[in-house]
């Protein structure tokens, strides 16, 4: 969890967004289902954590190589709806929740 923390952090600090490849590539490893599952678990861990230390996300700075939006697990997991999105996880909706997420990450860690 640390090492990934870490990375996330960094990515953030240079206002910039990882795709789940990228990110377990900088890992040491390749994509597989059951790597990019314990992965998700991890982003959960990072943020739980993070939020109860007045942390803004980090597991929305983890996005798909297709559409550089978060995947399923995001949605699905709680982070959206602590976000005030219920809505679909795709479109401009969601395009403009991951933007203003993103952006207040980003500030967040360029400060410190």
């Amino acid at each position: 969890m640390p090492r990934v923390r870490a990375l996330l952090v960094a990515a953030a600090r240079a206002g910039e967004a990882l795709s789940y490849s990228a990110l377990l590539a900088m890992l040491g490893t390749r994509f597989t289902r059951p790597k990019m599952r314990a992965l998700c678990k991890t982003l959960d861990a990072i943020d739980a954590a993070g939020a109860a230390a007045g942390e803004p996300e980090l597991a929305v700075l983890v996005v798909r190589e297709s559409d550089g939006l978060p995947g399923q697990g995001w949605w699905t997991g709680g982070h959206a709806l602590r976000l005030g999105h219920d809505g679909a996880w795709e479109g401009p909706a969601a395009r403009a929740l991951v933007d203003r997420v993103q952006a207040e990450t980003f500030a967040y860690w360029r400060d410190r």
